[in-house]
């Protein structure tokens, strides 16, 4: 055998479990075809942050005279935004190559030819076990067919080279009200567009409703129940579709993330569960631990999955949404009057029965931060008074969440 574990994409899933193949001292290898680190390195999380965080900076500065500071004649140079991002990334993809030292990086595309066997650019590579972490690729509708000029995917849109005058946004879903509030504050005019009644579906219905009042009141035109063929392109400089993602090839696993071929396993997006990049890497973990010992197999059963959203502000939700409700609004915290992002609010959802914290939303100031809290919370079984017994710092955000109960 020429290794111990070959691993099929080398995006969060495939990074995370050959790392951790290495660590358990597995011989192993990885295979790419595009660039190391996948969707969220090169195409997801890491750019569109990192141009998040630029508008938001730009937007801070507009409201610069409200902290008693002025910043006359602002301009924001979107070539050097863009030059800031692709240098994130580089600086990042260094890092993964050298955490990636000891492991055999294959370019090319692989095929599956059992699993003992995988086929690069027609060398066979023998394995006594594969991962298939393949990823995902946008959804494109057939109404609006990708061009990568006027109608552009998510990918494309990282792209671009100026500011669109106007943007339509068709999807109200994660990626597009992320990309609605990016494009918002960096001063492009933005529809944004969601056939289903309520942005963020699947989100708390009074946290969607509250962002959609904030995007209003930051001027986006928001049309939910809305039908995007029944609008006229020509009104738009550019169309962004993001109406979710697919699997690049859909691979069905069990509890183990097991295939229904011998010796083949899947992680990632591929496997049609929770398209996050933070839970493709457990995903990954759990699979090299099995293939790694395959005598104590581990279930990849984590349901305490933290979403979060980097509109502005943040969303961000843990566990369930149903049971008692706390709630604080963000209005009565010291730290966010401070910091000026006073709106939003907690809502942590308890048991009745057992006082347990079962899962917590939040729309605010670096609500995806405080969400690792309450995701603790909710993995640890801890009851409403063991959290109300806890004492947070003062002046912080945190302690809205003691706040809150």
């Amino acid at each position: 055998m020429d290794y111990d574990l070959v691993v099929i994409g080398a995006g969060w899933a495939g990074f995370n479990a050959a790392k951790r193949a290495k660590e358990l001292g597995l011989k192993a290898a990885l295979v790419e075809k595009d660039k190391i680190g996948g969707t969220c390195l090169n195409r997801g999380c890491i750019p569109t942050k990192a141009l998040i965080q630029s508008a938001k900076v730009f937007s801070l500065l507009k409201k610069s005279s409200n902290f008693g500071v002025r910043a006359d004649n602002l301009q924001i140079n979107f070539s050097e935004v863009r030059l800031r991002k692709e240098k994130i990334i580089s600086s990042l993809s260094k890092g993964i190559e050298f955490m990636l030292k000891g492991i055999d990086i294959i370019p090319g595309e692989a095929k599956v030819i059992s699993g003992n066997c995988v086929e690069v650019s027609g060398r066979k590579i023998e394995a006594k076990s594969v991962l298939i972490a393949s990823g995902s690729r946008p959804i494109e509708l057939k109404s609006f067919k990708f061009d990568g000029k006027k109608i552009l995917s998510s990918d494309d849109i990282l792209e671009l080279e100026k500011i669109p005058a106007s943007l339509l946004i068709i999807g109200g879903g994660v990626i597009g009200s992320e990309f609605a509030s990016l494009f918002s504050n960096l001063g492009a005019q933005v529809t944004l567009v969601e056939k289903l009644p309520q942005l963020l579906p699947g989100e708390d219905s009074e946290v969607a409703r509250k962002l959609e009042q904030i995007f209003k009141k930051k001027g986006i035109k928001v049309n939910t129940n809305t039908d995007a063929t029944t609008l006229n392109l020509a009104d738009y400089s550019q169309v962004l579709v993001c109406v979710g993602r697919v699997p690049v090839e859909k691979i069905e696993v069990d509890e183990f993330l097991r295939t229904k071929d011998a010796g083949v396993f899947a992680a990632g997006d591929c496997t049609g569960k929770i398209q996050l990049a933070h839970y493709a890497a457990y995903q990954g973990k759990i699979a090299a631990e099995n293939i790694a010992n395959p005598q104590n197999l581990k279930k990849c059963d984590n349901a305490n999955i933290p979403s979060c959203i980097f509109t502005d502000p943040e969303i961000a939700s843990v566990g369930q949404k149903e049971g008692q409700v706390h709630r604080f609004d963000f209005l009565g915290s010291g730290m966010a009057r401070i910091l000026d992002e006073a709106e939003g609010f907690i809502k942590i959802i308890s048991e009745e029965s057992s006082g347990r914290v079962i899962g917590a939303s939040i729309i605010g100031p670096k609500a995806t931060e405080l969400i690792s809290v309450l995701t603790l919370a909710v993995s640890g079984a801890l009851t409403v008074p063991q959290l109300k017994n806890t004492v947070f710092a003062h002046p912080t955000l945190s302690e809205s969440i003691h706040d809150c109960l």
